[in-house]
């Protein structure tokens, strides 16, 4: 299970920090948690993951510099924390954990399985 908070209202140029607490019995199963976001119209992206395994992230070019994806073990929960958020960031943004993995040539797609319920994000003056 995966349960989020810290969405809202937020002018340009300001942060917010969405969090997203995991529990349930396949906790030591995950391999990945990400953040994804769907702006209205359209589709949605991936934003940012961590590998539990390695701490290793990962972020959309459009966030790269702007958004920090952490964790915190004790309390398995992972944190994004967005700076200089721009009227372009409004979107519902859910976490997901992927318990596998694809692998097509050199590219890996996670199979994200469990899904937060979302947690609104509105960037605007």
């Amino acid at each position: 299970r995966l349960v989020e908070a810290g969405g809202g209202l937020v002018e340009p140029g300001g942060s917010l920090t969405l969090s997203c607490a995991a529990s349930g019995p396949h906790l030591n199963y995950i391999l990945v948690i990400g953040w994804h976001r769907r702006a209205p119209g359209k589709e949605r992206e991936e934003v940012s993951y961590i590998i539990l395994g390695n701490n290793k992230t990962y972020y959309h070019e459009s966030v790269t510099g702007r958004f920090t994806i952490s964790r915190d073990i004790a309390s398995n929960t992972v944190y994004l924390r967005m700076n200089n958020l721009k009227p372009e960031d409004t979107a519902v943004y859910s976490c997901a954990a992927a318990l596998g993995l694809t692998r097509i040539g050199t590219k890996t797609i996670y199979e994200y399985e469990y899904w937060g319920q979302g947690s609104q994000v509105a960037v605007s003056s």
